[in-house]
This record gives structure tokens, sequence and C-alpha cells, in this order.
């Protein structure tokens, strides 16, 4: 395979924004193909936003996306769905009065081919697809080690499981990229490392992931490149060591001069 090839994703120049704020300015990235990539910054850096024009919840003003080796018309969430690109939260988005099979039921929506007409006659096709349907998101309930709370309603979840299920949510989808938004917010230690593994496993399993993340520590022990957002900037894109040790992502974090 050829450099050009590993890359999955390319941002070039991507700008976004909100009257004179300049939530994203000129930001470029690569992400090669099954890699953990993270994106941090201080909060208002401009992380989600990058997320949002990426999956077609906001129209960036100037710049694009090449995902795949094709330019992404990703003017819609479906559509940025359909073409491989999964996301979750920052704020989790499921729903509460569907139980977690249900939800990851609803994933599987843009890889299905049943139409009103199955739905009414119930044909031998449909009802196949149907079991194949709940066969898969059994499946990755498991996967994500949720399998015995697969009946009950989401609502009624710990938090930390609800972004589990967020994530087999996703991953009925089939996606090619997974952007994680937060996804160890308010976990605890256990649970934490939990998610991390799990990342492992998914990368392992053939999905380049994009992670977004206030837990630095999770970041660089997970990530195999960073880049640091600041003020809608790219300030570094580098190995975590180097990340680490950059003068400008330190004063981001920490505020005023670094000698």
């Amino acid at each position: 395979m050829s450099e050009q090839q590993q890359i999955l994703l390319e941002a070039h120049e991507v700008a976004k924004h909100f009257g004179g704020v300049k939530a994203l300015h000129d930001v470029s990235l690569t992400i090669r193909r099954g890699e953990i990539y993270g994106l941090i910054g201080p909060n208002g850096a401009g992380k989600t936003t990058f997320f949002n024009c990426l999956t077609g919840l906001y129209k960036n003003e100037s710049g694009h996306f090449i995902f795949d080796g094709v330019k992404l018309a990703a003017d819609a969430p479906h559509k940025a769905a359909e073409v491989g690109i999964a996301r979750t939260f920052q704020n989790i988005r499921l729903f509460g009065n569907m139980t977690a099979i249900e939800n990851v039921m609803v994933g599987r929506h843009l890889r299905t081919h049943a139409n009103v007409v199955g739905a009414i006659t119930r044909n031998r096709a449909t009802l196949a697809e149907e079991a194949a349907i709940t066969r898969r998101a059994d499946e990755l309930l498991h996967y994500v080690g949720i399998q015995d709370r697969a009946h009950d309603y989401a609502k009624h979840l710990s938090y930390g499981d609800q972004r589990r299920l967020e994530i087999a949510r996703a991953l009925a989808t089939e996606p090619k990229l997974l952007a994680l938004d937060e996804p160890a917010a308010g976990m605890n230690g256990t649970e934490t490392e939990a998610l991390r593994l799990l990342v492992e496993g998914i990368c392992r399993d053939g999905v380049t992931v994009l992670l977004i993340e206030h837990d630095v520590k999770l970041v660089m022990g997970l990530c195999g490149r960073v880049a640091v957002l600041d003020y809608g900037e790219k300030i570094c894109e580098d190995v975590p060591s180097v990340v680490q040790k950059d003068a400008r992502v330190i004063e981001a974090y920490l505020g005023g001069s670094v000698a």
C-alpha cells in the first residue's frame, strides 16, 4: 500500500466561523488507516466544531475533507455515516425510552434494505433481515461488554454503560472511522481503563479511531499521534512524547508564557 493509500482522512485548511468568532482557522491534518489519532486542546479550542464539520452537522466556510480517497460531500450527518464515518457525542444522545438492543438496531438502518412494502407484508426477506439486525445488535452489545443490559431502557443504564451503548450504536453503522467525542467524560478510573481496552480492540479489529478527550493521560497512552488545537488553530501535531514537551501546548493548557 502506497503512502497516499495509507491515509484515510485528510483535512485541508478547514475553517468555521460563528459571526466574528473563528472556531476553526485553516485546520489541516491527516489520519492514517488503522491508527488511534487524538485531538486535544483547552475548552473552546474547536475540537467538537471540527467533529461537527466532518460529520455534516456544520458546513465549513472554507477548506475540505478527503475521506478514503474521495472529497467528502457530507452536508448532512446521514451522508457522513453512509460513507463510513460514525461518531459519539460529548453529551450522550441515546433514545432513553428504547432498550439498549433497540438503540443498537437503530444504528443498522443505513445498512438495511427493507422498505415500506416489506414492513407491511412481512415477507421472507424482511423477516430474515430483521433477524440479522437483532443478531448483529446482540453481538455488538457483547463486544462493548453490556450484553446483560440488552433489554433495559437506555435511560436506566449507568453513565459508563450509556457511553458504551453509544459506541455500540456507532459501530452498528459499519464505520471505517469512529470519531469519539470525550468518551471518558464522567468515568471513574476503572471505567476509563475498560474504555481504553475497548478502543484498542476496536482499532485492532480494523476501525480507525479519532478521539477527542480531556483526559490527557488517556490520550497520551492510547494514541499513536496527537494534534492540539488552541483558539481554533492547530498548534502541534506529532507523537505523544513530542506533543507533551511542546512549549506551545504547555502554554495553551497552563496559560501565560513558558520559559
